[in-house]
C-alpha cells in the first residue's frame, strides 16, 4: 500500500510515523512545499521520498491532505481528478464545512473522507511530528454516509489501529462545537498574548514575571498563523458567535471585580471549576 502525505508537518506527519509504526511495508510519499520540510521528513523517515502532486497522488492507495485548511478546498478537486478509481482522499482539517462542500461538488465525492483529528500542539513543521500525539485521542470523521465502503472503512481502521477513538458528526456540528472547545482557546490566547505584548513594554519583565500559569495560559499563542487565521476565516460566523458569548462573560466578570463583589466573583469562579468535572469524566458514563 501507498500512502502519499500531503503536507508534511505536525498532524500530518505525526499521523504517517503512527502507520509506520503499525505497517512496516507501507510506502509513504510526501508532497511539501518547502523542500526544507521534505528533505527533513525523509532524514526523520516519516516519508520514503517526496515527489510533485501530480507524480505522487496517482500511485498511491490512500493521499492525506494535511496542510492549513485553504489549500485543502483548493487542492481537493486536483487531487480527486488524480487520484486512481481505487483510491481514498482523506483531509485532516480542523473546518469542515467548506472541505466538504468542495468535495461535494466533484463526481468522486465517494472516495473522499472527511476527518479531524483532535489533537496537536503549538509546534509546526516535520520536526514538530511525534508517534505519541494520536494514540487515545478522538478523531471525528463528518458526512460518513457520503464515502463508499472501501473508503470509509480504510480511513476508519487505520485510526483505530493507531489507537484513535472515532466520532460522526455533520460538517455544521463539528465547526459549531469546534468553534466553542477549540478555536476560541486559540483566539483567547493571541488576545492574552497581544494585550501583554503591547501593554508590557519590558521584555525583561515578561520573563521574569511569566509564571506557569501565564506560561500554559498563552501556549498556544505561539501557534502558526498561517495555519489559523484561514480556520478562523473559514469558521468565522459560528466563531464570531462563540467571542460574542466569551466577551459577555468577560463584561460580567469586570464589572464583579469593579463592584468588588467576591460572592458573584467565587460563585462564577465555582460554576467554571466544573470544567474539571467534565475533562477529567468523572461521573460521566
Amino acid at each position: 500500500m501507498t500512502t502519499t502525505i500531503v503536507g508534511i508537518g505536525l498532524l500530518g506527519g505525526s499521523y504517517a510515523l503512527n502507520l509506520r509504526d503499525k505497517y512496516p511495508k507501507m510506502r509513504f510519499i510526501g508532497v511539501d512545499a518547502s523542500e526544507i520540510h521534505g528533505r527533513l521528513a525523509v532524514a526523520k523517515g516519516i516519508v520514503d521520498e517526496v515527489l510533485s502532486l501530480d507524480i505522487a497522488v496517482p500511485q498511491s492507495d490512500l493521499v492525506v491532505l494535511a496542510v492549513p485548511v485553504n489549500f485543502v478546498v483548493e487542492l481537493l478537486p486536483k487531487v480527486l481528478d488524480l487520484l486512481s478509481d481505487k483510491g481514498t482522499v482523506l483531509d485532516l482539517g480542523s473546518t469542515k464545512r467548506l472541505i466538504c462542500e468542495a468535495a461535494d461538488a466533484h463526481p468522486r465525492r465517494a472516495q473522499f473522507v472527511a476527518a479531524h483529528p483532535m489533537a496537536g500542539t503549538e509546534n509546526s513543521g516535520p520536526a514538530a511530528a511525534f508517534k505519541e500525539l494520536l494514540p487515545d485521542k478522538n478523531v471525528i470523521i463528518c458526512d460518513r454516509h457520503k464515502s463508499n465502503p472501501n473508503s470509509l472503512a480504510l480511513a476508519e481502521a487505520l485510526f483505530r489501529d493507531i489507537g484513535m477513538k472515532l466520532h460522526y458528526m455533520t460538517p455544521d456540528e463539528h465547526d459549531l462545537h469546534l468553534a466553542y472547545v477549540s478555536h476560541l482557546s486559540h483566539v483567547s490566547a493571541f488576545a492574552l498574548g497581544y494585550t501583554v505584548l503591547e501593554k508590557e513594554k519590558d521584555e525583561q519583565n515578561i520573563f521574569d514575571m511569566a509564571s506557569t500559569g501565564f506560561s500554559s495560559t498563552v501556549r498556544l499563542a505561539k501557534s502558526s498563523p498561517a495555519m489559523w487565521a484561514p480556520i478562523f476565516d473559514q469558521n468565522r460566523e459560528n466563531l464570531s458567535r462563540a467571542l460574542g458569548d466569551y466577551m459577555e462573560f468577560l463584561q460580567q466578570y469586570k464589572d464583579f471585580i469593579d463592584q468588588r463583589d467576591l460572592s458573584a466573583s467565587f460563585d462564577f469562579m465555582k460554576r467554571a471549576n466544573d470544567i474539571r468535572r467534565i475533562l477529567t469524566g468523572i461521573d460521566r458514563k
